[in-house]
């Protein structure tokens, strides 16, 4: 009787409607679905085809201060000459080896791995000669200059390795490795870099840039969060799952620019600060467990 009441008045029963409603849901949200990873995989596909993202970053590929003026320079992980990558795995040695501890050698494999694959971007940094910085040529060893890898006239000093990649289903910059020389750091050189990929992101449509750092390395910790007020990721193991991220020996930082985003991957200053507060606690745990077994092995004498 309702259905046929309904229909003489040209209306749709009250079921009908409803069944119609949820089916137009869901084809507009799956349509929605398809329309954004149509525009993610366009803006990767775009960002990826870019030969040299510094051809629309002119006045940024000189860096001088006191003291220091270098070059940027742009180049792929599949172009890499044997010098370039010998110099790669040798920095990337005299930094990292030390906060890696007794990881260093298998994650020193997966890291020559990462930095011949060809979608791994670089932004190699070249100092000019009257910069003064020939510190590396001890350290790492060799026997040789820096400028028999580039040639008479500049030495590499540095490089950023970054990727275009996807996380949280968003568009990203993934930076893998911001490695400078002892002789150039402090000198704001890593923050110019770190603006430097931050345009590379909004101009090719990225959503964040997020990287991963060693929590051993307390310098690059500070760096990251207290100067560039990057935070800790959604993604990040202390955040997936506390109780067994706060054991592990990472976190990966972002600093996002779209909502998304931001809703996606940024974790609020009151989380932040919890972690932090945690990982506080652990320490202080574990220094206070020393102690105890310091005190039980002397009273034990």
């Amino acid at each position: 009787m309702e259905k046929g009441l309904a229909q003489l008045l040209g209306q749709k029963p009250a079921m009908e409607v409803g069944g119609l409603s949820r089916n137009g849901e869901k084809r507009m949200k799956r349509k929605d679905i398809l329309e954004k990873k149509k525009a993610v995989d366009e803006a990767m596909k775009a960002a990826s085809s870019v030969k040299d993202p510094l051809v629309s970053f002119s006045p940024f590929c000189h860096y001088d201060t006191i003291g220091l003026s270098v070059h940027l320079k742009s180049g792929r992980g599949d172009k890499l000459s044997s010098p370039i990558k010998q110099y790669i795995q040798n920095l990337l040695k005299v930094n990292m080896e030390g906060s890696y501890g007794s990881e260093w050698p298998a994650e020193e494999k997966v890291k020559r791995r990462e930095m011949v694959a060809p979608e791994a971007r670089y932004i190699f940094v070249h100092s000019f000669p009257d910069s003064g910085t020939n510190e590396m040529t001890a350290l790492l060893g060799t026997g040789k200059t820096s400028n028999t890898i580039t040639g008479a006239r500049a030495t590499i000093v540095g490089f950023v390795q970054y990727r275009f990649t996807i996380e949280e289903d968003l568009p990203v910059v993934y930076v893998y490795e911001l490695q400078l020389e002892p002789s150039v750091q402090g000198k704001g050189l890593g923050r110019f870099l770190m603006q430097l990929i931050e345009l590379i992101a909004c101009k090719n449509s990225m959503g964040a840039v997020v990287l991963t750092v060693q929590k051993a390395n307390f310098s690059a910790m500070n760096f990251y969060i207290g100067k560039l007020r990057y935070t800790i990721a959604s993604i990040s193991p202390s955040r997936v799952n506390p109780l067994i991220g706060v054991d592990s020996s990472y976190e990966i930082l972002c600093k996002a620019f779209s909502d998304e985003a931001k809703a996606k991957l940024e974790v609020t200053s009151d989380a932040l600060s919890s972690l932090l507060v945690e990982e506080e606690m652990k320490k202080d745990k574990e220094e206070e467990d020393g102690r105890k077994k310091q005190r039980r092995r002397e009273s034990e004498k």
